[in-house]
């Protein structure tokens, strides 16, 4: 990988984990619990409640995104950085731009 791919893709991680902790400060606003005494009807209720179960696991998610870009931004001036963790060949610089999370190529992904 080329050095301005690298500062490019360095920008566009730290864009990422930007986007991606203010993504997580909105669901953990979504995920707060239901008070009981907020009179809204059972059927709202359960709607109130089932919403919330989809933010958290958007919210699990986020999380774990946050998680794979701190570490991508801490390994991208390693040697191996870049190379899929399965099969060892180059990951495409178009593939970690769009997903600088990814660690593997797309046809060890698709497996």
């Amino acid at each position: 990988m080329k050095e301005e791919e690298k500062e490019a893709l360095k920008g566009k991680i730290a864009e990422k984990i930007k986007q991606t902790e203010l993504e997580i400060i909105d669901l953990k606003e979504l995920t707060k619990p239901i008070s009981p005494e907020n009179s809204i009807g059972r059927v709202s209720r359960m709607d109130a409640i089932n919403n919330k179960s989809v933010a958290e696991a958007a919210l699990r998610s986020s999380q774990r995104k946050l998680g794979q870009l701190k570490l991508a931004l801490s390994k991208i001036d390693s040697p191996d950085f870049g190379l899929c963790s399965r099969c060892k060949n180059p990951i495409p610089p178009a593939r970690l731009m769009y997903m600088p999370e990814s660690s593997k190529c797309v046809r060890c992904a698709d497996r």
